[in-house]
């Protein structure tokens, strides 16, 4: 007797051909470039519909800027779990080390650093940034400098964030070791990575 499969649920299949299209995406943004990418390639890389792809996006702009949203999450996540336990300055180090692994992964620092800006405008990239990686590096100085006034963490959080992407920037070019990045921003920080 054969076992009857049952249909996947509508919102699940849903969910199945939005990832489908945020993968086949980033590999293609990744690859040849915002402007590059044709949506007829990504949906062929998809295995979907120009149908689909509408569904679920208005237009290439914003399935671009999902496949950014999905980047910025999971640099936001690996700061996040790095810093589990950690207190004080312990944080603040755990975080920086997990956030120069995290842009390292291939074709991130381009999208969010390069390509962002430029698709989705400075605006749109530092909204996404302050509720991510910037959140969690603020954070991060709140318990490292419980003392310091709400206006000079958010400067300091804002300034120390641009440094760090600026840093991330340079090591995936190669402008040097990412140590020395790292022993630079853990200067900046006031803390040691030894």
């Amino acid at each position: 007797m054969q076992e009857e499969t049952k249909p996947t649920p509508n919102p699940e299949r849903r969910a199945q051909m939005r990832a489908r299209l945020i993968a086949a995406a980033r590999a293609l943004f990744v690859e040849k470039g915002y402007a590059e990418a044709s949506t007829p390639e990504i949906v062929r890389a998809a295995g979907a519909t120009r149908g689909a792809l509408y569904h679920h996006f208005d237009d290439k702009r914003a399935l671009f800027r999902a496949v950014v949203q999905q980047e910025a999450e999971a640099v936001t996540q690996a700061i996040q779990a790095a810093g589990q336990g950690a207190v004080g300055e312990g944080a603040l180090t755990a975080g920086s080390r997990a956030f120069f692994a995290a842009m390292q992964i291939n074709g991130r620092a381009q999208l969010l650093l390069v390509d962002g800006p430029s698709v989705l405008g400075a605006q749109e990239m530092d909204r996404i940034d302050a509720g991510g990686g910037r959140a969690a590096l603020r954070l991060g100085l709140a318990a490292a400098q419980p003392d310091l006034p709400a206006g000079e963490l958010d400067a300091r959080a804002t300034v120390l964030s641009a440094a760090f992407d600026r840093a991330a920037l340079a090591i995936t070019q190669g402008d040097g070791a990412p140590e020395d990045f790292e022993a630079a921003m853990a200067a900046l920080l006031g803390t040691g990575f030894g």
